[in-house]
């Protein structure tokens, strides 16, 4: 799915959050927004996902105008700020019963999902025993376990370890691989340059700068 965005500006309590930002992501690539707390990543992550309007400008996704044409993206994948799940639950079940709301993942995608960001399916600790690492790894599970043409993530590696961070790197490059747009934000200046193919840096909620990673 390709993403652009055409003078998109958003105040909030009269403040602006985003600032007149026009950029284009290309279908199957890997973007990464940066900047400082309060830039604006995670304001442009919600307006991407429909979950933020803009003031002014238009936010299109594979051709759509959201809002206009559609109120979000046709295929979309979410993690942005810190995952929430019901607790006492197990991981494998939450999971389940966000896949039954559009039945496009099965039991077999669950499990599969959960191996390959390193949690056991078959655990059967409930989700208020996880430590922060391992919430983290079943929010990215969450939002891949559809295998969603466009892919939003806020901060990917927050609270992993070493073998998390290589498991983000993995499961990005898979989705690029097989064509789905990879769209994140993040603070980690390696993350992004190994795994960006462009990289837009927000200042005040503006972009300031534009380029390959």
């Amino acid at each position: 799915m390709s993403v652009r965005l055409d003078h998109v500006s958003k105040r909030i309590r009269g403040r602006a959050v985003l600032d007149d930002v026009t950029l284009d992501i290309p279908s199957a690539s890997i973007a990464a927004f940066t900047g400082p707390n309060g830039s604006g990543k995670t304001m442009l992550l919600r307006a991407i996902a429909g979950l933020l309007l803009p003031t002014e400008g238009k936010v299109v996704v594979d051709g759509t105008e959201l809002e206009a044409d559609a109120e979000f993206p046709s295929s979309v994948g979410l993690l942005i700020e810190y995952p929430v799940f019901l607790s006492h639950l197990t991981g494998f079940k939450n999971l389940e019963l966000l896949a039954s709301i559009k039945r496009v993942a099965s039991h077999d995608d669950i499990a599969e999902t959960l191996e390959n960001v390193g949690l056991d399916p078959f655990d059967k600790r409930k989700v208020r025993s996880y430590s922060l690492g391992m919430r983290q790894r079943l929010g990215i599970a969450a939002a891949v376990m559809e295998r969603p043409k466009l892919l939003l993530i806020d901060e990917p590696t927050n609270a992993l370890d070493v073998q998390g961070v290589e498991m983000v790197k993995d499961v990005f490059t898979e989705a690029r691989r097989s064509g789905s747009t990879v769209i994140f934000a993040s603070h980690d200046r390696g993350i992004v340059s190994q795994l960006a193919d462009v990289v837009f840096e927000l200042h005040d909620g503006a972009l300031v700068k534009e380029g390959l990673a």
